[in-house]
Order: C-alpha cells, then sequence, then structure tokens
C-alpha cells in the first residue's frame, strides 16, 4: 500500500485513480498484452517516482492506482504512463497495431480522480475490483506489496 514519500524539501502521499480506454474502446488485452502492460509499468516506476501500487483491466479499459511525487502532475503522469506503454505494447505485439489501425493505443480521453490515503483507498480498491459487470470479469494484474522508497539519509 501508499506510504509517505521523504524528499529533502516536503514529504507526500499523493495518489490517484486513473481509467485509460483503449482506443475505439477495442478488447486489445489479452494476457500477453497485460503482462507486457505490467513489466512496462515496473520499468516506468525505476525510471520515474511513479509507483503502481494496482493495476486492473477490463479487457478494453486499463484502471491504475498510482502514487507519485508533487514534480509531477496528473497530466504529467498520464503523458508518460501512456507514451512508454503504447510504445512497448505496439515493438512487443504487432497485432495490437492491426486491431488499432488510428497508430494509438489510448483514447485521448481519461478518468482521473484523487485518493486519499486514510479516507478512501481501500474504497478505491474494492472498486476497482468489483467494476465490471461480473467479478469473473476484471482481471487484477498487480497490487503492490511494499514500496521501496529511496531515503536521501
Amino acid at each position: 500500500m501508499s506510504e509517505y514519500i521523504h524528499k529533502s524539501h516536503n514529504v507526500s502521499v499523493l495518489m490517484y485513480h486513473f481509467v485509460f480506454p483503449a482506443k475505439y474502446r477495442r478488447a486489445i488485452f489479452s494476457d500477453a498484452v497485460t503482462e507486457t502492460l505490467v513489466v512496462v509499468c515496473q520499468e516506468i516506476s525505476e525510471r520515474f517516482e511513479i509507483y503502481f501500487l494496482e493495476i486492473g483491466t477490463d479487457k478494453n479499459h486499463v484502471h491504475f492506482l498510482i502514487q507519485s511525487v508533487p514534480r509531477y502532475s496528473p497530466t504529467e503522469i498520464i503523458k508518460k504512463v501512456k507514451s512508454i506503454t503504447a510504445r512497448q505494447i505496439f515493438a512487443k505485439h504487432p497485432e495490437v497495431k492491426k486491431q488499432l489501425w488510428g497508430g494509438e493505443i489510448w483514447t485521448d480521453g481519461y478518468f482521473v480522480n484523487t485518493v486519499s490515503k486514510y479516507e478512501s483507498e481501500e474504497i478505491i480498491n474494492n472498486y476497482l475490483q468489483n467494476q465490471g459487470r461480473s467479478a469473473d470479469e476484471y482481471i487484477s494484474l498487480h497490487k503492490a506489496d511494499d514500496i521501496e522508497q529511496l531515503t536521501l539519509f
């Protein structure tokens, strides 16, 4: 779950719930594509201070519960995640490019909501797990157990 991120001049616990629909609402998230998505998100976490607390898919859209630092606005997080995941998925799964003839994986639109550490993180987790039409439709791809935080001292 989330933790406080300590920097030299601030301490933060900023979490966001993002939903990114696939272009044309195509059901492109097969097991192989979702596996690539999780690996790419882990690489994003290592490169940037963007931590994926949970990733889930419903075949035509993806839910992310993300914690980050004040340096990145929600829009910057969205741009980074969408661009990097799209490039990697297209490179590793050419069949997805055939389904999405426009050359984009994600729609231009998205949903974003702030999440409170103490009041609604659990509510959002429950929503993510129960948001599909039935419990069988939602697949949890990744859930952070322990987030390793870098310390300065």
